[in-house]
């Protein structure tokens, strides 16, 4: 059993859309990165990376690599997933937190939900999404950018070893 943990943030600017979790959310701003800026996908990602000792998410895709640029966080988190499943673990749950004052993501989190456990092939019921605020303190409190952190519980695929 593997516990790893993930978090990343993202400044807010305009003229980008916001996109978490592969869903776009109708907002006058979005999260400035080097490829989609999907905080919450980039937290599993590191999350999945942790549990498994492979490292994190700039090392195999590092945002001065144009391959990268703008690139859906999903296709990466796909890779990541080829990269667990070639350590021979598996997913047993995923549970994450956004953190954003505005906009409210309830109405998204269970598209979020649906892309995250299609992009892993595991169950909707192994990941959990949560959104809170900060009430106005620090930077996401402020508005000026998104945070998300992710826990995730491996295993190793014993049928893969036999």
């Amino acid at each position: 059993m593997r516990i790893g943990l993930g978090y990343d943030v993202h400044k807010l600017v305009y003229n980008r859309h916001l996109i978490l979790g592969g869903v776009i959310i109708p907002f006058n701003r979005g999260l400035l990165g080097h490829s989609d800026a999907d905080v919450l996908t980039h937290a599993i990602m590191d999350s999945l990376l942790g549990a498994s000792c492979l490292g994190d998410i700039g090392k195999y895709f590092p945002d001065q690599d144009e391959r990268y640029k703008d690139v859906s966080s999903l296709s990466l988190l796909s890779k990541v997933l080829d990269l667990i499943r070639d350590n021979n673990y598996i997913i047993e749950n995923i549970d994450s937190t956004i953190i954003a004052e505005k906009p409210k993501l309830s109405p998204y989190i269970k598209y979020m939900r649906a892309n995250i456990a299609r992009t892993l092939n595991i169950d909707i019921s192994s990941i959990s999404i949560k959104a809170t605020t900060e009430e106005g303190l620090g930077f996401t409190g402020k508005g000026e950018g998104i945070a998300a952190q992710s826990i995730c519980l491996l295993n190793k695929n014993l049928s893969a070893l036999k």
